[in-house]
């Protein structure tokens, strides 16, 4: 992918405006951090160039002065709510982000329960946390949430939120994913630090939408396609524009909570710090795109992988129905379609040709790799296989895995396992694959391709099995279905 974002740049900047905005308040600052702190691949894929751990990496100069946060509502907890990009739940994940942070050494200080009306799910959650060690608070649900600002601002509403305790002047609040309560948690504690004598700001680091890009850049409505399940829309900012005759970018939700906002500041403190919601961010990266339409050709492509994405959820009974119809508007006013992602025609030709299903990759040149189902494996499998022989140089008609290895696994499926589809997975050819290298030295030619599987874009005729899904997301490849199962039949798996 051609490279359009200027990465060092980047942290250069983004750590200054961080620091400055810092030195704005005194004893404390709540820093909100939307998005995902170390593994941002939705930013990588959209600004072509942007490193997934940079935000993790301007902290961990600060770590002296930070502590974590993890926001999680109950709601999520209670409906088993999963991180799309690793297919686990939310509450799995605040345990795997407690594990990364702290393995960097960032003091991560507690968890708080949002949203809190009860569920027994997220009671559990909290006595799982206990016998971890680690502290956990709970944010109620206010009646009347946000508009009734008296009765939010008073004993009755934030007052009843735990009040949790932090020891470092930075506090950074994260979450596994949007509508988690972020911006909840940081005014909550503003109110108990402010009735404690704590002079404490709040600031919000959010990558997208980016506010200096145009209402319309396809980086933005990417941002919508990425968040179309939440219902965000990107609008122009009035208060910006108002205060400052300049034209920002904003979504919804903070433009809509932004007069709240404002109230329950003056509330608190007797005047509110910003003009904008615009004002309260200290996102750098629309400063640093260093070739714009590799950006806009990325952020498209974007489009239409969770266009693709949601028809599969919803053929799988996961999915939502408006965020789908949302979809479809999108990919209709960036005037794009399925023609736009080469893997996709390439994979539906070889599907015609062989009658059966098959999958196709694009390689870093852009040239199209193909793979067909057969008897002995999946086309999942048979395309990664020929990808990494054409990647490491290895002529397609020589036999990595010889098929006396690959027999003995096919029969383990079939005859010991009793798989419904014993035909091989990615993850049995790439095991047979990884026992030939010992003997093999192309064998292991290709096991060194993996990693270059990276980014690289992938299309399937049919949907894929869990177990293919996974190894995919692991080795980061751009994977899109169509929403459509290879056998007719009640239960897939």
């Amino acid at each position: 992918m051609k490279i359009g974002f200027d990465n060092d740049k980047y942290l250069q900047m983004q750590s200054e405006h961080i620091k400055e905005r810092i030195s704005h308040f005194g004893d404390k600052l709540y820093l909100e951090f939307g998005g995902k702190l170390f593994d941002d691949y939705h930013a990588s894929r959209v600004l072509p160039g942007f490193q997934p751990d940079s935000k993790i990496r301007m902290l961990l100069q600060l770590k002296d002065q930070v502590e974590v946060v993890i926001a999680i509502s109950a709601g999520a907890i209670e409906a088993n709510k999963i991180r799309g990009d690793y297919g686990i739940t939310y509450d799995q994940d605040v345990l795997r982000l407690i594990d990364i942070f702290q393995n960097l050494g960032l003091f991560v200080g507690s968890v708080c329960i949002t949203q809190y009306t009860g569920e027994p799910d997220a009671d559990k959650f909290r006595e799982k946390l206990k016998g971890l060690g680690i502290a956990s608070y709970v944010l109620h649900k206010i009646e009347g949430y946000p508009n009734d600002i008296d009765h939010v601002v008073s004993d009755e509403g934030y007052g009843k939120n735990d009040y949790i305790k932090t020891s470092r002047p930075l506090v950074v609040v994260t979450a596994p994913g949007p509508g988690s309560g972020k911006m909840a948690t940081c005014l909550s504690q503003l109110y108990h630090e402010n009735k404690r004598g704590i002079n404490a700001g709040y600031a919000k680091f959010e990558t997208f939408p980016i506010w200096n890009l145009p209402l319309k850049h396809p980086v933005n409505l990417a941002y919508e396609a990425a968040t179309a399940d939440l219902a965000d829309v990107n609008m122009i900012d009035p208060f910006h524009l108002e205060a400052y005759g300049e034209t920002t970018v904003n979504y919804n939700r903070d433009i809509e909570i932004f007069p709240v906002l404002q109230a329950i500041f003056e509330n608190i403190y007797g005047e509110c710090p910003y003009k904008s919601p615009t004002d309260m961010g200290v996102n750098m990266a629309g400063k640093c795109i260093s070739d714009d339409e590799a950006c806009k050709a990325a952020a498209n492509q974007e489009i239409i992988r969770r266009y693709y994405k949601e028809r599969c959820l919803v053929k799988r009974g996961t999915g939502n129905v408006e965020a789908l119809k949302k979809l479809e508007l999108l990919m209709k006013k960036s005037g794009l379609s399925a023609d736009d992602r080469p893997v996709v025609k390439h994979a539906l030709i070889r599907e015609e040709a062989t009658h059966h299903p098959a999958c196709a990759f694009e390689l870093p040149d852009g040239s199209i790799m193909t793979g067909k189902t057969t008897d002995l494996m999946v086309s999942s499998a048979a395309v990664v296989l020929n990808t990494i022989k054409e990647m490491a140089g290895i002529p397609h008609e020589e036999h990595l895995i010889s098929p006396e290895a690959l027999k003995p696994i096919l029969e383990l499926n079939r005859d010991r396992l009793k798989n419904t589809d014993p035909r091989l997975s990615i993850h049995d050819v790439l095991t047979a694959l990884s026992i030939s290298s010992a003997m093999n030295e192309n064998a292991q030619l290709a096991l060194n391709q993996l990693e270059n599987l990276k980014g690289l874009e992938m299309h399937s005729t049919v949907l894929l099995s869990e177990s293919d899904e996974s190894v995919l997301r692991k080795l980061l490849v751009n994977v899109t279905c169509e929403p459509r199962y290879e056998f007719s039949r009640m239960f897939q798996k």
